[in-house]
């Protein structure tokens, strides 16, 4: 018999009950390092005083009242994002998927709109996460995410990562965008290098192609910079954000230039929980903290220390992780056996790491992790591949 809850995930056998900071508690008490932050959710850490605060604040005032009025909350997040960013205007989403289901709406209609119906197509990468919407599946292309739900929608074209012989040729005039993640994150933390982004920024600009950038997971910071194509001192046109915007409340957003956003008019577009005023209010503070003269620095400072420790951690355990991979506080380990059995492992330490493709655990610890359960987690690492090593020999 089919359970209550549809069976579309393989849970673990956890249930936790409470959030302190970089620490989550099970059901029976037991204590659990999080170097997983709901996959790269709770930028902040569980229970922050400034999240609680300003949805506790908001809570007490107003939840909804649909975007048929303007929305206070909804304008100051949008104005923060505008003067932090390359954007023009922002719509506000409830996920990284509706993200995409914008973002791909919008480049289209762009072309529409300047009398070009043709090009439609979007320029995607094998590797590739943007959700599991219709669109997000048809984007990504991987067997596993499409199978038995077609037909697809078309308009996709899939090139394999890095081939840049293949994305010059496939670019024609019926090319709408290229859509990429500047570090993917489920295809097993695999970073696009700068002069890549860069190659990518003038290949559009040569060829009138929209840019849109998925930094639903590797934005809001996890990088080091607010977001990850700072690093190469390019903008795209349209880019999608969710996850660690809200700091772990449901939130998410496009961003846009005015040119490639001139298609979305009154009508075009919506969302009845899209900008609320408690998920902006918790966006606002999010975004306070991250912008706080220093915070982006310390994030620097402590990827650089994790990654110096991860770097040793496979030294001494080269039987069980071949290499580290990523940027800030987005980093894989590539692992010799199964990434499932070192994510076990790491639960039977109670450690929480994220599996990912290409036999990767993801690390993504809360940007304002301490120095001390960097060390303690690294510890647990440490304990998790030794027990894998007794294993096997």
């Amino acid at each position: 018999m089919i359970p209550s809850i549809l069976p579309t995930y393989n849970r673990a056998a956890l249930q936790f009950v409470k959030g302190e900071g970089s620490w989550l508690i099970e059901a029976d008490g037991r204590r659990f390092l999080d170097m997983g932050a709901g996959i790269a959710v709770n930028a902040l850490g569980h229970a922050h005083p400034a999240l609680v605060a300003a949805l506790t604040e908001q809570a007490g005032k107003l939840w909804h009242v649909s975007n048929l009025y303007r929305i206070p909350e909804q304008q100051d997040l949008a104005d923060r994002l505008v003067a932090a960013t390359f954007a023009d205007t922002v719509f506000f989403t409830n996920s990284g998927t509706e993200s995409c289901e914008l973002a791909v709406k919008m480049a289209r209609k762009y072309w529409y709109d300047i009398g070009q119906p043709d090009r439609t197509d979007i320029i995607t990468f094998n590797g590739s996460f943007h959700g599991r919407s219709s669109a997000g599946i048809a984007a990504a292309g991987s067997e596993k995410m499409v199978k038995g739900f077609g037909p697809l929608l078309p308009g996709f074209v899939h090139l394999d990562w890095g081939d840049h012989d293949a994305l010059h040729a496939a670019i024609n005039d019926r090319t709408a965008a290229i859509l990429i993640e500047p570090v993917q994150g489920e295809g097993g933390i695999r970073p696009l290098p700068d002069h890549c982004l860069k190659g990518l920024r003038a290949l559009c600009d040569e060829t009138g192609t929209l840019l849109i950038l998925d930094e639903v997971q590797c934005g809001m910071g996890r990088t080091g910079r607010l977001f990850a194509h700072e690093w190469a001192g390019v903008d795209p046109d349209i880019m999608m954000v969710a996850k660690g915007i809200g700091g772990g409340f449901p939130l998410g957003a496009v961003l846009a230039t005015e040119n490639a956003a001139s298609g979305m008019t009154a009508g075009t577009h919506g969302s009845t929980y899209g900008g609320n005023p408690l998920a902006c209010a918790v966006g606002s503070a999010v975004m306070e903290v991250l912008t706080a003269p220093g915070f982006l620095d310390d994030v620097r400072a402590r990827a650089g220390d994790l990654r110096q420790k991860l770097e040793g951690l496979v030294a001494a355990h080269p039987d069980v992780f071949i290499g580290v991979r990523g940027s800030g506080l987005m980093l894989g380990l590539v692992c010799k056996p199964s990434n499932l059995d070192v994510v076990a492992a790491c639960y039977a330490e109670q450690l929480i790491t994220v599996p990912a493709g290409d036999n990767v655990i993801r690390l993504l610890p809360p940007l304002n992790i301490s120095d001390r359960d960097i060390a303690e987690a690294v510890n647990r690492l440490d304990r998790a591949a030794t027990t894998l090593e007794a294993k096997s020999s």
